[in-house]
């Protein structure tokens, strides 16, 4: 089996994330990880919080902390959310470990030895009031390509225009608010990119063909307006240093690496923090250094992180000189809105990830956002679409078939899975067709289509409760017990299949399928097309439980009590 590197965008540390960010990397890339690991493959999932730049410097100080520990309390609150949403990482690690300083400094170095980065004086935005030169994300303004008046000295949010300080109109410290701002000389390490230009192109056009539309116009684009030699060091006080052995001037002067520099380089750099735990048996660079013919990478983000993961670290890599693993495919989102407008975690708009806990189990949120994911186009969340989605598929399709199946069987022939006769007609069209829906299901998954891989999932859900209603065992067993045994006990087989297939989606309530089961060697990862159609998992007298509720039915009054705490019906 092939080995698969998979990384999600890095969630920044400057306060929990929302559903957007949640469905825009993180929860694709465990669905992922998850499947790939039940069909027997070698899987690393690697993430870590990003907790370098400006934005972290000014959270800190809002709340009154040092940045190291804030970013350590943070990251601490952010793990524990993602643990609540079941991701399975391998390793859950920090921009600002001494891996990722040592390996970023080696890049550098190794940069500036084969002439891709360059010492320029360059005029940059300083502050009186504050004292200091303002970083790119310390000067706010109004973009001057759409007018979105908080767009950042190196990003506008609203547009995703790539800017510098000096672009924007009616610029202001993001420290003090003041716009007593001048313009003075100072010298920074640029990234020589237009020396890299063809080889950039090159690499894409060997990979865009594979990868989805989405992400290869983004990459295509920037590509066609040409790659601009960069700045990549900034004034703060927090990030990883210039190395005093190649710059002693700049590092004397303090400078450290621009945040979107060594945040790509953290995905080794976690890698080597995982594997630093147990050295002995984990080897970091078997995944990273000269692996392009044994490991499949793939990489999860949102729109916005596309130019960077695509263009400007693969030029980094590149300009090496070293074989670095390069990602082989970007499975690249649009956004996922908040009643049409923009979620947003500067302006506390939509529901949060750590909200959504507060209100249900993980696998709604999971199940939901997986099934809506903003694929191809832009997906509103609403409250009354989750809701119905809660309702229709999780608590009717899959938890009232689970309950009904066991909770009759029990009342009707105890806590065993009754015998019954031979399976018949109805129990061969049915295997034929789990087998069929399995199919869909596992080509769906394997070509990253999530959406599709839900509606399979919803399908295969689906196929037993028209056998149910196609036998009726409630009827079967008032002239013939046997046959509503061999009915019921079919049914119990397809929740077993179901708890099998439906884990990379819902681990906990496949989980909560599985165990209503007491077998004896119940050591299945993934069901073939045989085992689907015989569904002979569960034999007769296996004992049984009747689980809890699986999936609990949400009300009008659940639904109004969320759109009064969350708002709802307009876009902000």
């Amino acid at each position: 089996m092939a080995r698969h590197l998979i990384t999600s965008a890095l969630p920044y540390i400057n306060g929990i994330k929302h559903l957007g960010n949640m469905v825009g990397s993180m929860l694709p890339a465990d669905v992922y990880s998850r499947y790939l690991r039940q069909r027997g493959h070698d899987v690393l999932y690697i993430c870590a919080t990003d907790e370098h730049g400006t934005p972290a410097e000014l959270a800190a100080k809002e709340q009154g902390l040092p940045v190291a520990e804030f970013c350590a309390q943070a990251h601490d609150a952010q793990k524990a959310v993602y643990d609540g949403f079941a991701l399975a990482f391998d390793y859950f690690g920090r921009s600002s470990s001494p891996q990722n300083v040592e390996i970023t400094q080696h890049f550098a170095r190794r940069l500036n030895e084969n002439g891709f980065i360059e010492e320029r004086a360059i005029r940059q935005v300083y502050s009186p009031t504050d004292g200091r030169f303002l970083p790119d994300r310390y000067v706010e303004g109004t973009c001057p390509h759409c007018g979105y008046d908080k767009a950042r000295g190196d990003q506008c949010e609203n547009c995703t225009r790539v800017l510098d300080p000096t672009d924007l109109i009616d610029p202001r410290s993001a420290i003090s608010g003041s716009t007593d701002l001048e313009v003075r000389e100072t010298k920074h390490l640029f990234l020589l990119q237009s020396k890299l230009q063809h080889e950039v192109e090159e690499w894409v056009a060997r990979h865009e063909d594979d990868w989805p539309q989405l992400a290869s116009s983004i990459a295509r684009k920037w590509l066609n307006e040409g790659l601009h030699d960069r700045a990549i060091t900034r004034d703060l006080d927090w990030g990883v240093p210039v190395p005093a052995d190649t710059w002693p001037e700049l590092a004397a002067e303090g400078k450290v690496f621009y945040v979107w520099f060594d945040a790509p380089i953290e995905y080794i750099g976690a890698t080597k923090e995982w594997a630093d735990q147990d050295p002995e048996n984990r080897d970091w660079k078997s995944w990273w250094y000269e692996a392009d013919g044994t490991v499949r990478y793939t990489e999860f983000m949102a729109k916005d992180n596309v130019p960077f993961h695509t263009v400007m670290f693969p030029a980094t890599e590149l300009g090496v000189r070293e074989p670095w693993k390069k990602v082989d495919y970007v499975k690249a989102f649009n956004w996922l809105t908040y009643y049409g407008g923009k979620f947003s975690t500067s302006q506390k708009r939509g529901v949060f990830t750590d909200q959504a806990l507060d209100i249900l189990p993980a696998d709604y949120w999971r199940y939901f956002l997986i099934a809506n994911a903003p694929e191809s186009d832009d997906s509103s969340f609403t409250w009354e679409h989750f809701t119905a989605t809660v309702n229709k598929d999780l608590a009717d399709t899959l938890g009232n078939f689970v309950n009904r199946v066991l909770s009759f069987s029990k009342k009707r022939f105890g806590e065993e899975a009754p015998a019954g006769g031979t399976p018949g007609e109805a129990e061969a069209r049915l295997g034929e067709e789990i087998a069929r829906l399995l199919a869909e299901y596992e080509q769906q998954m394997e070509a990253l289509q999530f959406r599709k891989a839900a509606a399979a999932l919803r399908a295969l859900w689906s196929a037993g409760n028209s056998y149910l209603e196609e036998k009726a065992p409630w009827l079967e067993i008032k002239t013939d017990k046997d046959a509503a045994a061999l009915t019921l006990r079919t049914a119990m087989n397809l929740i077993h299949l179901y708890a099998v297939v439906s884990e990379p989606f819902i681990p906990a309530t496949s989980a909560a399928m599985r165990q209503a089961f007491t077998l004896a060697d119940d050591t299945a990862a993934w069901v073939s097309a045989d085992e689907a159609k015989s569904l002979s998992f569960v034999p007769a007298g296996t004992p049984f439980t009747v689980p809890p509720v699986l999936f609990a039915k949400l009300t009008d009054e659940d639904l109004e009590t969320y759109k009064e705490r969350f708002g709802g019906d307009t876009a902000a």
